[in-house]
């Protein structure tokens, strides 16, 4: 039976990461707790004038095979797993002379460290932990008696209950310990068979998906009030999740996902041309290029200032003062760029209900990745749309060609209706978008919804999409998508070809004078 304190006598510490082990360790010492440790760990208790024994003269057993085998051994596992108040379990303590071990520090080897720097083969798998989670796992088990120490971050919460309770530990303190302890053994695991099938045998789709991930913090709600969320984190690559947030209350589960909608997209964009994207409800309703960083942000405003209203801001580059006091000028929930210039951040800080978030960089729209989604009873696996479209991809398919400027705009329009929900119509005209039309279930009605949006913001003058490109995130099934496209202005067509009525297509963008493009690569978003 668990019982409900158990004083600690005799500790076990054997960690990779040393930080705060050395504090944790003298307030053990000075409750008269014997401290057991192996190499590095063991030096580094006795160089801070702790005294050490040894696990090697704590099982009377050597270390051998370079440290492979030395926590392997009933001396130890007989001192965790044994159950204090069981006779049996006593009696074998006795005959083999077993001393109960009451605590576990340990930490593993940096696998996942060692995989992101890129080490060779020999070397991930020496940093493969076997002793570290065979400890763990004997101490989580029979957590009833010991108590389980994984994270540094634990070792101020053990220490006051340990000061509180006269050197014991509570049952509520060792369970939740315990159940952390699985939790890391588990992604550390799903870590090492990731990387056996991902790197190893080169498997996209294994045959077990293994995936782990940290909590960041608890949301307030979901997508609605009704729905509980919380945030995890699945590596260090620059995003949302790794973001310095300098200001504004705690982010919802929306901004959260229509932050990343505009990384995802303005990272789409080489830092070298300043470039700014505006999202409300994971749909761009603009974007634009231009000299400078409020050059850009203005002309993406003017696409649809209707929407960009309480919407999600994203730089490409650091942000400068004028930037920032144009961002201004209208309600804006987040503000996401790599960096911040003191004077734009003095300018943000003067609206105290705007998030502004640091990534420090930008993601790769090229990297490989899953996107995962959940369907009842299961989850769709596909690999990230990483596709990137150049010139040299398309294929001229009526008998005008694009000018210089149409080419440029084209490329630019497809390269942001791969972050439009499908359909998806893009018109953009001089490195910005003029019109927007997002999630039909016709593609001809986006088609018009951008054009009238377009007209909509343009107010008393000429319609925007007047001179325009246009993009398709996919074929059009028939002429009239591109009919609407060509009644709205638009002069140039890209999409990606591959309908059953591409020459009806065709011949009616060569009716009405239009260059068209294929590019053989379609961006679905559902």
């Amino acid at each position: 039976m668990a019982e409900p304190l158990v004083r600690v006598t005799r500790a076990l510490l054997s960690v990779s990461d040393k930080s705060g082990l050395v504090p944790f360790a003298q307030a053990l010492a000075a409750r008269g707790v014997e401290l057991l440790s192996t190499g590095g760990t063991a030096k580094a208790l006795r160089d801070a004038g702790l005294s050490v024994k040894d696990v090697s003269e704590h099982t009377g057993f050597p270390e051998m095979m370079d440290g492979r085998v030395k926590t392997l051994h009933p001396m130890i596992h007989g001192g965790l797993l044994a159950l204090r108040d069981h006779p049996e379990h006593a009696k074998a303590m006795q005959d083999h002379g077993i001393p109960p071990i009451d605590m576990v520090v340990v930490n593993l080897y940096p696998f996942e460290a060692t995989v992101a720097k890129g080490a060779d083969f020999e070397t991930c798998i020496e940093n493969i932990d076997i002793g570290g989670p065979s400890m763990v796992r004997s101490a989580a088990k029979n957590h009833g008696y010991v108590t389980i120490i994984t994270d540094p971050a634990d070792y101020d919460a053990v220490a006051a209950e340990l000061e509180a309770h006269d050197g014991a530990t509570t049952l509520e303190l060792r369970r939740r310990l315990a159940g952390k302890a699985y939790a890391r053994t588990a992604a550390y695991d799903s870590a090492i068979a990731a990387w056996f099938s991902g790197t190893v045998h080169n498997e996209t789709f294994p045959e077990t998906l293994a995936l782990s991930a940290k909590k960041v913090n608890e949301l307030r709600y979901g997508e609605n009030p009704h729905q509980t969320a919380a945030f995890y984190r699945t590596s260090d690559e620059p995003g949302v999740v790794n973001a310095r947030q300098l200001q504004g209350k705690e982010l919802s589960f929306n901004n959260l996902n229509d932050t990343d909608a505009a990384l995802e997209l303005i990272g789409e964009f080489d830092a070298a041309t300043p470039a700014i994207a505006i999202i409300k409800h994971a749909n761009p309703c603009g974007v634009a290029t231009g000299a400078s960083l409020e050059d850009a942000y203005r002309k993406a405003l003017l696409c649809d200032p209707v929407s960009a209203f309480g919407g999600i801001i994203a730089a490409n580059r650091p942000l400068d003062g004028a930037t920032a006091k144009a961002i201004t000028e209208i309600f804006t929930e987040v503000v996401v760029a790599p960096d911040a210039d003191e004077e734009a951040i003095a300018i943000f800080a003067g609206k105290k209900n705007l998030r502004l978030l640091l990534t420090g960089g930008l993601p790769n729209p090229a990297r490989p990745g899953y996107n995962i989604r959940t369907i009842a009873g299961g989850l769709l696996v596909q690999g990230r749309d990483n596709g990137v479209t150049t010139e040299a991809d398309l294929k001229v398919v009526t008998k005008r060609a694009p000018t210089a400027q149409e080419m440029a705009d084209l490329l630019f329009a497809f390269r942001v209706a791969k972050h439009v929900k499908s359909n998806a119509i893009v018109y953009a005209k001089n490195g910005a978008t003029v019109g927007v039309g997002a999630g039909q279930m016709s593609r001809v009605d986006s088609a018009r919804i951008a054009a009238w949006k377009s007209k909509e913001a343009a107010g008393e003058a000429e319609a925007l999409t007047i001179g325009s490109v246009v993009a398709s995130d996919a074929f059009f099934p028939f002429a009239d998508g591109l009919l609407a496209a060509a009644d709205a202005g638009a002069t140039a067509v890209i999409q990606p070809g591959g309908s059953i009525r591409d020459d009806e297509v065709i011949a009616a963008a060569d009716e009405k004078g239009l260059a068209m493009v294929f590019t053989g690569k379609r961006h679905f978003r559902h």
